[in-house]
């Protein structure tokens, strides 16, 4: 949670300014845990720091990524996968590359009705400037 008081110190600093973006990281060894418990105690402490004025991402690492950034969607997360924090895609199955990951994340949470952010509303939700204004 450690995590979440420093950007709230910072917020009270005015050193950042609404809307936030926070990534939450479960799973890391000497780090948060990747169970139900530690997943929705980071909501409800981000829910009393920031009250609404930020938007919360959450990846899990290894064999949690699957299963957990799927439960921290159903609970509004928006959610991080990739090679970086998982060589698999399924139990014993190593994934060939992130988009591997990525479709099989979808695939789930497109089956649970959940809706998937555009690459436009992707870009606007972390307020980037996209590739076409960019100079490389």
């Amino acid at each position: 949670m450690s995590h979440l008081y420093t950007l709230a110190h910072f917020l009270d600093r005015k050193l950042v300014t609404p809307p936030l973006f926070v990534q939450s990281i479960f799973g890391i060894l000497g780090g948060q845990g990747a169970d139900t418990e530690n997943l929705l105690h980071a909501k409800r402490i981000a829910d009393k720091l920031f009250a609404g004025c930020y938007q919360w991402s959450v990846m899990a690492s290894g064999r949690h990524q699957i299963p957990f950034t799927t439960m921290a969607a159903l609970n509004g997360a928006h959610v991080r996968v990739g090679l970086e924090d998982s060589l698999y895609a399924g139990k014993g199955r190593l994934a060939t590359s992130n988009a591997e990951q990525v479709r099989l994340l979808r695939r789930i949470l497109e089956a649970l009705s959940l809706e998937i952010a555009t690459p436009a509303q992707a870009r606007s939700i972390l307020a980037l400037k996209g590739s076409d204004n960019v100079r490389f």
